[in-house]
């Protein structure tokens, strides 16, 4: 069968400023999931939230891009939107940039990620297993970093030495200031590694659309790498992007996708979407509630029986006191950086503040600048 999986996100309301979304938002989410199962427009969904952002995973035989599954998400999301005004919860529809998109939600707000593959259950995928990255309070090349070294640096994944892996991984990049559409180019890994390294060094730019086995030409991962602000045109929120990953066998196993996240690296995010702060490991469902907003991931994991159904029950990946001692020193450098309050490194710089107001008090100060006549010694 084809089988397509499908994650959409958005942070449409939460409790107390950016934290979390409400139970009723959640309870009518799941339902409505539930609902969609019964009916068959899907085979299998589940939902959770990282933050303020509700995610919803999808498992559905129509395919990539499809109207029904998009406005699926949208009127979940939209009932959301109401719960959260009717009981006064902060940046209530927030994700929610366009009046009602007839088909594809990619550019009208949520976050989109969605793989399309044939479902066998044999032949090189005898099993099928993949992950789901929710990240919240960071920019949208937040995995720029730990995916390039699970797919491209044996020092993390050792399976690339490995023959079905070791012609390496094709890796699409999106250039995410181009807003007149998804302009993408497809680089090599390990042929073209620096180049590749070259552009996602810049994780407010340039992002992992896609990743692609050079081998099997099968989909490893997608990755719903676009920029709000660049959409809206103003300030909306973080990008707080989700990835689909595909793992074992053809494919990186869990713990050489989840590895690189123990560096906790420092990416775009935190209070107002304006400082740099390492990106914390969580467990599902977690409240953004530390000190400042500190970025955080979240990672649930699924297998899948033969009919496209989630097998059983999720895995969290964060969850194991192992990330404890991550999350520690996450926060250490979280306090370092933060430490250093406006100057320098600790904040982005303004050309990429996300509130608009920087770059206004700025501009504002830069036009009363006056040019110093030359004065005789």
């Amino acid at each position: 069968m084809r089988l397509t999986l499908s994650v959409i996100k958005a942070d449409v309301g939460s409790i107390g400023g950016h934290t979390k979304p409400s139970h009723r938002m959640l309870d009518v989410a799941r339902q409505a999931v539930a609902e969609a199962v019964g009916k068959g427009l899907l085979v299998d969904g589940y939902v959770a939230h990282t933050g303020d952002d509700i995610a919803l995973v999808m498992s559905h035989g129509r395919g990539k891009g499809h109207p029904e599954i998009h406005k699926f998400a949208w009127n979940v999301f939209t009932k959301g939107t109401q719960i959260a005004k009717q009981f006064g919860l902060y940046g209530a529809g927030q994700d929610l940039l366009a009046d009602a998109p007839s088909g594809n939600l990619r550019g009208a707000g949520p976050g989109v990620a969605e793989i399309e593959f044939d479902h066998e259950l044999a032949g090189r995928r005898p099993a099928e297993s993949f992950l789901v990255l929710m990240a919240d309070k960071c920019g949208p090349g937040a995995y720029n970093l730990p995916l390039f070294l699970a797919f491209a640096d044996p020092m993390y994944c050792a399976g690339l030495m490995l023959p079905p892996m070791i012609k390496g991984f094709r890796f699409r990049i999106i250039d995410m200031d181009n807003t007149t559409g998804d302009s993408t180019i497809d680089l090599d890994a390990p042929d073209h590694a620096y180049e590749i390294a070259a552009l996602l060094r810049d994780n407010e730019r340039f992002g992992i659309d896609g990743i692609f086995s050079r081998t099997y030409g099968e989909q490893a991962v997608a990755v719903s790498a676009q920029r709000l602000h660049a959409i809206a045109g103003k300030y909306t929120g973080k990008d707080d992007p989700v990835a689909i990953v595909r793992n074992q066998g053809i494919f990186p196993a869990p713990e050489e996708l989840l590895s690189p996240f123990a560096k906790a690296h420092y990416v775009g995010g935190d209070a107002r979407g304006s400082h740099v702060m390492p990106l914390m490991p969580v467990p599902l469902n977690t409240a953004v509630t530390g000190m400042y907003c500190l970025p955080i991931v979240s990672c649930a994991g699924f297998s899948i029986d033969r009919d496209g159904r989630f097998a059983d029950a999720e895995i969290d990946f964060f969850a194991n006191p192992a990330w404890d001692e991550v999350r520690r020193r996450a926060q250490e450098k979280a306090i370092e950086m933060r430490s250093q309050g406006w100057s320098g490194a600790a904040m982005l710089p303004y050309a990429e503040l996300e509130y608009s107001g920087f770059r206004d008090t700025v501009t504002g100060l830069v036009k009363q600048f006056k040019v110093q006549a030359d004065q005789a010694a």
